[in-house]
Formats: C-alpha cells, sequence, structure tokens
C-alpha cells in the first residue's frame, strides 16, 4: 500500500492510461531516447499525483490521470469507498480487470455496446482516459476529460460543504449527433448487516454473490447507505436529467470485491441505444446536471 494510502496508486509494475510507464518503475527506453532519472520520476509523480481536497467532515482523493477517479472519499476520517482487491490496470479492456473501486464517471455507456456501428468499450470512455484539472481551491475543483471514440466532453465540479455536491456538463464537441450517455458509478463498501434504502430497504445479499438490478424510471430521486458503525449518507441526484437509476451488489464475487453503488443515469438499460435511451446532443449541445451525498 503507497504512503497516500490509495490501492495501486504506487505498486510497481502498474501501466497508465496516459502513457503507458509502469507506476514506480524504470522505464527499459534506449540509451539515445532515455530521460534522466531526475525526469523519469517526475513523469512518474505526475501519473502519481493525488489531488485531494478537505471541507468540514469530509475529505476526498482523485487522481486525474487514472480516468479522473475519485480513489478515496472519508467522512469523518472514515472511508466510505471501497477499496478495491489490489488490481490497478487502467489499460485493460475489462473494467473488472482493471481494477473496480473508487468513484469513476461512465460515459458514453456501461455495458460494451455500438452507437450507430461505432463500438463502444466496456464501462465506456471516461475511466480510461487522462482528465485535466482545469482549477482547484482547497475544498473544491473542476476537472474535465474528452472522449476518443466519440467527440463528448465531460466537466465535473466538485464542491465539499456539508454534502459532497457534484455538477456535471456533458458536451458535444463534434459535428455529428451524440448520446448524452452517463451513469454515475461511485462504488461504496458492503458490509454484513448494512442497509441499502432505495424506497424499500433491500435484503442483504448472500456471500459470494453479486447482481445490478434497476429500479422503474423517473421513480426514485434519493437513496441511504447505512454502515454497522452507524455512520449513514444520502444520495440526492438530479432526476429531471437522470431519470433511470440501477443498483449494484457485490459480496465477495469477482474475486473477493464488496461494494455497493446506486447509479442515477441520463438513459436506462446501461447503454446509450436501448428501449430507454439517453437524451441526444446535436452538434454543440450540452445537457447538464447534479449528483450530492449527505451524511444522515
Amino acid at each position: 500500500m503507497p504512503e497516500d494510502g490509495l490501492p495501486g496508486a504506487a505498486e510497481p509494475g502498474l501501466s497508465t492510461c496516459a502513457t503507458g510507464v509502469a507506476l514506480g518503475a524504470t522505464a527499459a527506453w534506449p540509451p539515445e531516447q532515455a530521460a534522466s532519472t531526475q525526469q523519469q520520476a517526475a513523469a512518474i509523480d505526475t501519473i502519481r499525483a493525488v489531488l485531494k481536497l478537505a471541507a468540514g467532515r469530509w475529505e476526498l482523493a482523485a487522481i486525474p490521470e487514472r480516468g479522473g477517479r475519485i480513489a478515496s472519499l472519508r467522512l469523518d476520517g472514515t472511508e466510505l469507498l471501497d477499496q478495491g482487491i489490489g488490481v490497478d490496470q487502467p489499460t485493460t479492456e475489462g473494467f473488472v480487470d482493471g481494477g473496480a473501486w473508487g468513484w469513476d464517471e461512465l460515459v458514453p455507456t456501461v455495458d460494451a455496446s455500438q452507437w450507430n456501428g461505432i463500438r463502444l468499450p466496456d464501462h465506456g470512455e471516461a475511466w480510461r482516459v487522462p482528465w485535466k484539472v482545469d482549477s482547484q481551491t482547497d475544498e473544491g475543483c473542476v476537472m474535465s476529460a474528452e472522449g476518443r471514440v466519440l467527440p463528448w466532453r465531460l466537466e465535473r465540479r466538485i464542491l465539499l460543504g456539508e454534502s459532497v455536491r457534484a455538477e456535471y456538463t456533458l458536451a458535444n464537441r463534434g459535428d455529428v449527433e451524440l448520446p448524452a450517455y452517463w451513469c454515475s458509478h461511485a462504488l461504496f463498501r458492503y458490509e454484513r448487516d448494512m442497509e441499502v434504502n432505495v424506497g424499500v430497504r433491500l435484503m442483504s445479499f448472500a456471500e459470494g454473490k453479486s447482481g445490478k438490478f434497476f429500479v422503474p424510471a423517473h421513480s426514485l430521486d434519493r437513496a441511504a447507505l447505512k454502515w454497522p458503525d452507524g455512520r449513514a449518507v444520502e444520495i440526492a441526484w438530479d432526476a429531471g436529467a437522470t431519470p433511470y437509476c440501477g443498483v449494484w451488489i457485490c459480496n465477495g464475487d469477482l474475486g473477493g470485491y464488496r461494494q455497493v453503488a446506486v447509479e442515477p443515469a441520463t438513459g436506462g438499460g446501461d447503454r446509450p441505444e436501448s428501449d430507454e435511451p439517453a437524451p441526444v446532443l446535436a452538434p454543440g449541445q450540452s445537457l447538464r446536471w447534479w449528483l450530492a451525498i449527505t451524511p444522515i
């Protein structure tokens, strides 16, 4: 475990989506192309760079080069996000193979699928591409990323206060129509006997099992998670722009992950081409929405 406490953030031999340089390792370039040791160290430090925010009861850490992933979210010093099983390889084709932990944004799909004949990768592009930090203060930041398969641009503004509030803008920077598909993917710790309330309290998941279900569209705008130690949060979202929602629970499946995610989305069915499609953006058009996490 690296000093900053983030799983895989500095583990040797793990490549990054931005450069493919192994974290904590020396690149085996030919001598005539090799940079100085200091330059290599500086490049690795940039890849590993963790953006940290803190205000009130909250602490947040994100890794811009790692798909903008929010790697840690602490309330009163207690980690709320699943820290995974030691896997962190963002260059893999599958999301789980790359390390399913922390909080990601999924654009423009969840499932590997297609849009107008264009292949969309598993869990989309946003977790695979490096993000840019546009601005930062002690308690907030603005980050953005752009698609490579489809010409989307996602901006995420985070502000810590009484709540963790994230405000999003998804824009079409291309010259053809684009699906405005986004799905939240904040993977919280799942523990035995915790309460997951999505209008009704869900029963505990069996050991070694995982699954996802969808609630009816336009039926939910908030959910609550309560851990056995009494700590609890409400997750609320803009149901006007994100009227669809899925719930994912994994209790020791997929190699040992224990996580729960409440996943509001702009479209249904975990893909842009479904019976409940996301809105379509004309060139230059954008869609805005928000999500907030509040202690209860």
